[in-house]
């Protein structure tokens, strides 16, 4: 069985970047789509943030940010144990050496009694994602904000910041952002409650906001759709959130493609504001093809992480 899901974000102004600017001014990471910018929120971001939430929900992780360094930079408490530590089974690893390197690396374990036959230098992601893409595309839209200028007396200056009052020129944008991602439940069939937690996880996502964190943004799901499914691929558009003609968010390909038969509803999850904003005859049509819909994100999660490792799915 697998897990293919579409997290749709609430409406918000952001500035998610990288941290990079050029003059002055933070940029906004885009993806052109036909004739438009789309605002991006990188993978990687996002995964960190996974990782991060997984710890503060009691998961063991093995990696952690380092903040106060003068580069991104992230500290290890043992070489990836894929059993032990809930980030690295569900992120994976790849563990830069060869030759004399490999065989010291080797050692190391051997005397904190891992077992080295075992040991992988490279381990695949079990979890998926894909970049985040904001509904609505980069208008352009800036905002200016003044550092003051530092005035500490020499005598008790332990830093150096910029003798001047400085401009600073930022990108913002105000959208949704919708994000992919995939679970094959047979590889976590033995970390079946890590599995739940990372659910959870993603249920309360926050602080992604690219390299340097310097937004509230909530990435957490306003609106959600799974499918559980012994298929290869998730079969619908993963990015299939838009933007209706009276702004309100749609997901037509989908919903019509279940009421038209063309997927079995039995396997579709749906959570959120985008049932919250339905009609009871939709939602009475939905239920009739066997779609499971909560107007809670959250609970959709927990529910779908709790039929996922049921004994039937399992047997």
């Amino acid at each position: 069985m697998n897990i293919f899901a579409t997290v749709l974000t609430y409406t918000a102004p952001s500035a998610n970047y990288r941290g990079e600017s050029a003059e002055n001014r933070a940029v906004i990471q885009k993806i052109t789509n036909g004739r438009f910018e789309f605002p991006i929120i990188s993978p990687e971001s996002i995964r960190n943030a996974v990782r991060e939430t997984l710890g503060a929900l009691g998961a063991p992780c093995n990696r952690k940010r380092l903040h106060d360094e003068e580069q991104l930079a992230v500290s290890f408490h043992d070489y990836p144990d894929a059993d032990k530590y809930a980030d690295d089974f569900f992120m994976g690893w790849l563990v830069a050496a060869s030759g004399a390197d490999r065989k010291k690396i080797h050692k190391e374990l051997e005397e904190k009694g891992r077992d080295v036959k075992s040991f992988s230098f490279k381990r695949d992601s079990v979890l998926r994602m894909n970049m985040a893409v904001g509904l609505e595309p980069y208008r352009h839209d800036t905002v200016f904000t003044q550092s003051p200028q530092d005035k500490t007396p020499p005598a008790n200056k332990l830093h150096k910041n910029a003798d001047n009052s400085q401009l600073l020129h930022r990108e913002t944008a105000f959208t949704a952002f919708q994000y992919p991602f995939a679970l094959n439940l047979e590889e976590c069939r033995e970390k079946a409650e890590w599995t739940k937690i990372l659910l959870k996880a993603i249920g309360q996502l926050n602080n992604v906001a690219g390299n340097h964190a310097r937004s509230y943004f909530e990435m957490a799901p306003a609106s959600i759709v799974l499918r559980l499914t012994p298929q290869l691929v998730a079969g619908f558009d993963t990015y299939g959130f838009r933007v209706g003609d009276k702004g309100q968010h749609t997901l037509s390909e989908i919903i019509d493609g279940i009421l038209e038969g063309d997927y079995p509803g039995s396997e579709f999850y749906l959570g959120g504001k985008i049932v919250k904003d339905m009609d009871d005859k939709l939602k009475n049509e939905l239920k009739a093809k066997g779609v499971t819909i909560e107007n809670s994100p959250q609970k959709l999660l927990e529910t779908v992480g709790n039929i996922a490792f049921s004994p039937e799915k399992v047997g």
